[in-house]
Formats: C-alpha cells, structure tokens, sequence
C-alpha cells in the first residue's frame, strides 16, 4: 500500500493536512523527523501512516497511560495492531504483551520513558527489528518545556543499546525556538526534517476576563454552553474540589481529576468525562495530556496557568474536530502570586542540582511573567499566542475564517500617556543613578508614594519620582510600566529588574508622544459574553439527523465499552448529514471512515440515515 491508501484504507482521510506529508515522507526515505503542531493538528498520523508501511516495530514513546490507552483504542478500532507496555498491566498481563510483540503481533507499541532500559523491555528491544522510535510530547525533554521531565533524557541511552540505529522522530504541540533546538540536541536527532505548522488555531475563540467573582462568571458561561462538553481548569486540588462540589450542588453534570485521587477515581472520573456520562471536567494540570475527545466545546481556565505553553495546549483540547470552541480564561492578579509560590516551592526537580535548578526556575518566572502579560494586554489574544511561538500575528482577528478575541471585539480607546511614561522611565533612571534597579512591583511602589520594607530599606521615599503618580491606581502604572516593555523603553536584567533601553531616549529625552489602548471606563477588563457562547458549535443543516446518528455512535459505544469519540467524532456525523450516504461504497466516503470501521458501521449508520430520509419525506 501506498501512503495515501493507508491514509484512507486505515484513517479514513482522503488528503494529508498541512505538513503531514513532509513528515511522512521524510521517514519513509529514512531521516530524522521533528515535528511542531498544535493541538488537533494531527501528529499522530505523521509516525502512524509510515510505522505501517515499514517493515518492523515502532515504539513510540509516551508520558501518560492515559494517553497511550486513548491512542491504542483509536489505532485497535481502525484495524491496526497495536499494544501499549506500562505499570497500569498486571505482571501476566505485561509479560504476555511482550511475548506477542516479540512474535511480531504489532506494528505499534507505545511505552512509557521509565520503562525504556528495564531489563525486560531492553531485551526485547535488542532482539526486535526496531524500525522507529518515536517521541510523543517531545518538549520533555528540554528543562526550558513547561513539563520538563528527566526520564526523558535517557531516550538516547536506549536507542545507543539497539542492534541498530532506528529512525527517530519527535512530535509536540508547543516549543519555542530554544525547546526545540534542545530537542534536536539532546534526543540526537540527525539532520532532521523540520516542520513547524501554524500555531493559528482558525476556530477558537479566545478570551480573558477579571469578573468580580469567578464563580458567578462560571456559571453564566456554562448556562450559555447546555449539553455542551468541557474542561474547567484550576490551579490548585482544593480549588477543583471546591467548583466541583458548588457545580453539582447546583446540578451540574460535574466530575472531578488531580493527583490527590487514588489512581482508580481517576480513572473513573476520566472514563466518565471520556463516555459522556460527565458532561465537565474540573480538573489541575494534571489532566488532559493526549486526551483525544474531540467533543470537547470549552475550556475556561478558572484561574491563569503558570505559562503560554500549558495554556494553549490546555486551551487546545477544545475544537479538535474543527468546530467552533471557546478559550476564556478569570483572570485575577492573586493568580500570578499563587503561581510563583508553586513555582518557588516545587519539590519535582529533587534530581537536578542546583545550578540546574536554578535554571529551570528563572525559565519558568520568566514564561510566568510572559502569561501575566497575556492576562492584562490590550493587543490582540491570537496575535500574542501567534508572537510567542515566533509566529507573524494579524493586526486584528476576527476576519474572514478567524474567530476573533476578547480584546479585538471588546471596546477600547487610546489615550495619550506620554506624562505618565516619562514619569515611568525617569523612576527607572533615578534609581539607575544610585545604582539600583528593582522589578515593577517596587517602581510602580515608588511612583504610587507607597512605602514598604524597600522603600525604608534602601530610603526610597528621598526620589525626586517618590509620590509622581500617586492620583493613579497601581494597576494602571504597572500597565503603563508593561506597556514601556512592550514599546522596548524598558527591559530585564538577569535579576528580572527593570532598566532603561535604547529607545528609552526618544520619549524621556525627544519628548516623542506615546499613545495607548485601554478598556473603556475603567482599569479592569470588560465582561462580555464570548461569541463562541452566541452560536451552536459544529451546527449541521440536519439537526435531527445529527442527534440520530449520535445516539447510535452512544449506543455502539456502551456495547463496546468505548468513547464515544473513538467510534466517530463529530465531524465525521456531520459528514454523513451532509452525504447522506446509503451503501457501504458511499459511507468509506466519509471523512474518518476507513475500511475496518466501514465493515464494522456501515449497515448500522447507513439503516439510520435511510430511516431518517424515509421519515423526512412522509
């Protein structure tokens, strides 16, 4: 078979997405291959099509159970043998996993990074024909990722130990430009082929918010979501306890994850949020990673993540499908304290010395201080993602096939703030003449007039700039003091203070006029309903149709003891509503349906739809 009959004969798909077939094509010719694409780009495809065609075993190497659980469900259903190798199997059952992988009964086998040079698997791996090794969330393996993890640096410590040097390839949703080179680096990776796709996610919506009570905001959002799916994520356990338990008091169809559940109520409460029988999950960080549910309509972060990278590939479960979805995120700033506290106090880098620690940490109060910004800018949401990731940003979202933001459709005025940035940068030069440079917290301090430990400490209150500002709300000076930044007025040393830049001279100096946006009316952000909460997310022109056919895919589901998404997502419903296909010829046309699942579905979806036209046209 060739790489497009696999495509279709197996996934269902007709055509590669953007940058699959690169990726593809660049493992079959045997190179090294790295691939960056958000979430619902479609990764998996890029090392499952080629794993097909070769001749040998792939091992995809995988964080999560739940992850490699998801995604050998998916594969078992489109007819491919695959098999996962982790602690959730009993000794027997392991043993005989790995007694039929060395038969050679799969093409794919995913495991988990600790279990690489156990004696067992090594064994095997040494006596198998290992075509490929993949790497799933490959941005581990840098201490500059959101979720560094020191397993991962021992990836090439197994792939050294093999008869023979497999292909590697390496896939994740998110990396800046410094992730990905130490992706490169430390997995040795050879001259790989590189793709880096679009970070736009086209049908999201992205919003931000500092209602007066996150709670009450909550639950207008999810009254304008009914029988919609979704996450609700938070920062803390006792956080997720709390809005779980108001939700269901309040009749919500709510369940919970973190990891201080026993390991059987997690996957419970998973498996729940995966069948449908939960219509939220409220859950930490912990949840989510290589969570294919493709139904998933909202995410609302009920408190601000401690980087862009876990909010968008957090944000990113929503509208995998390509349906409309929404990303709105409370915002307070007792968030950003919270968040530096975890980070200042995380015990999870008890392998690193310190010198390594102390470089994980200021990289990571360094993407803290980067997400506070995307809490509290006036510019574009997509455009400040799109930046982040080294992507051009539209002047405006919200046109032609992009859904807009919370601050492109919000309202807005530009004042002139020339003043008060003077104001700003002179404070930064004052204290650079007593040699002293100090964060935003202690500059805006200093020009509000407020005196604190430093303030006394260092005699402060002796600035000509002490007091300049003190009419304004601290919020509005530390905006304004962002703003500088932004501008490049202002930067940050290696001790995060703030000092005079290059650019500084044409305001202090020329006097060069500076204007600004800010919400209309007052310093905090505007509450205003999202667009994606106006509109039916994935509307289809046959209702009636789509409600069939997604309670007959429930019912196949339950018989089977599956997820409803991994039978059909969405979008492949909606194809059939659109196609309206009657024989099995016609239905291995749907987008989705490959061969083993048009055996396995056809008659049964196809008899609905027949049902359906006959009862349309009484």
């Amino acid at each position: 078979m060739d790489k497009l009959s696999v495509l279709s004969g197996y996934f269902g798909h007709s055509s590669f997405r953007e940058g699959q077939e690169v990726l593809v094509d660049a493992v079959l010719s045997g190179r090294d291959a790295l691939g960056i694409m958000p979430t619902g780009a479609g990764k998996s495809i890029c090392y499952q099509v080629p794993a097909l065609m070769m001749r040998g075993i792939t091992i995809v190497v995988s964080p999560l159970i739940s992850l490699m659980k998801d995604q050998v469900n998916a594969l078992i259903g489109c007819g491919v043998r695959a098999a996962y190798l982790n602690s959730s199997l009993t000794t027997e059952q392991y043993s005989r996993a790995l007694d039929l992988a060395r038969q050679g009964a799969f093409s794919i086998i995913y495991c988990a990074p600790e279990r690489l040079l156990t004696p067992s698997f090594l064994n095997f791996a040494k006596n198998a024909d290992i075509a490929m090794v993949t790497v799933d969330e490959a941005h581990c393996v840098s201490q500059w990722g959101q979720d560094f993890r020191p397993s991962y640096l021992r990836i090439p410590e197994f792939i050294a130990q093999l008869s023979k040097r497999p292909i590697v390839s390496a896939f994740t949703a998110t990396a800046t430009s410094r992730v990905k080179d130490d992706i490169i680096n430390m997995l040795g990776l050879v001259s790989p082929e590189l793709v880096i796709t679009s970070f736009d996610r086209k049908n999201l919506y992205f919003a931000v918010e500092r209602p007066a009570d996150k709670y009450i905001r909550l639950c207008e959002i999810l009254e304008k979501n009914k029988d919609k799916s979704g996450i609700i994520y938070a920062t803390s356990r006792k956080n997720v306890e709390e809005v779980c338990a108001k939700l269901t008091a309040a009749g919500y169809s709510a369940t919970r994850y973190h990891a201080g559940l026993s390991d059987d109520e997690r996957r419970r409460n998973q498996d729940d949020f995966l069948f449908d029988r939960k219509r939220i999950m409220v859950a930490t960080n912990a949840f989510g990673m290589g969570i294919d549910k493709a139904n998933v309509s909202f995410v609302i972060h009920y408190n601000m993540p401690k980087d862009i990278e876990s909010y968008y590939q957090e944000a990113g479960r929503c509208g995998r499908d390509g349906s409309e979805g929404e990303c709105i995120l409370l915002y307070s700033p007792q968030d950003v304290r919270v968040c530096r506290f975890m980070i200042e106090h995380d015990d999870e880098g008890n392998d690193l010395d310190e010198e390594e620690l102390v470089t994980v940490r200021r990289g990571q109060l360094d993407r803290l201080d980067k997400m506070k910004r995307y809490c509290t800018t006036t510019d574009c949401l997509r455009g400040y993602i799109l930046s982040y990731f080294g992507e051009k940003k539209p002047v405006k979202c919200g046109c032609g096939d992009i859904r807009g933001c919370s601050n492109c459709d919000g309202e807005f005025e530009t004042r002139d703030v020339t003043i008060d940035a003077q104001k700003v940068l002179s404070c930064v030069y004052r204290l650079a003449q007593r040699r002293l440079s100090f964060g935003e917290t202690v500059v805006a301090n200093i020009l509000k007039g407020k005196s604190d430990d430093k303030t006394k400490r260092f005699d402060l209150s002796t600035l000509s700039t002490y007091g300049i500002m003190k009419e304004s709300p601290l919020v509005d000076i530390k905006r304004i003091i962002r703003f500088m930044e932004d501008e490049g007025c202002l930067s940050k040393n290696e001790f995060n203070s703030l000092q005079l830049s290059s650019r500084a001279r044409a305001v202090l100096i020329d006097r060069q006029p500076v204007t600004m946006k800010v919400p209309k009316g007052a310093g905090s952000r505007p509450m205003k309903a999202s667009k994606a909460s106006k509109a039916a997310a994935g509307s289809t022109s046959r209702p009636e149709l789509f409600w069939r056919l997604r309670s007959l895919r429930n019912k196949k589901a339950q018989e089977e003891n599956l997820p409803a998404y991994i039978i059909f997502n969405d979008s492949s419903l909606r194809d059939m509503c659109e196609k309206l296909p009657k024989t099995a010829e016609e239905f291995l046309a749907v987008s989705g349906v490959g061969e083993a699942k048009c055996k396995k579905y056809a008659a049964d979806f196809t008899g609905e739809i027949i049902e359906y036209l006959k009862t349309a046209a009484e």
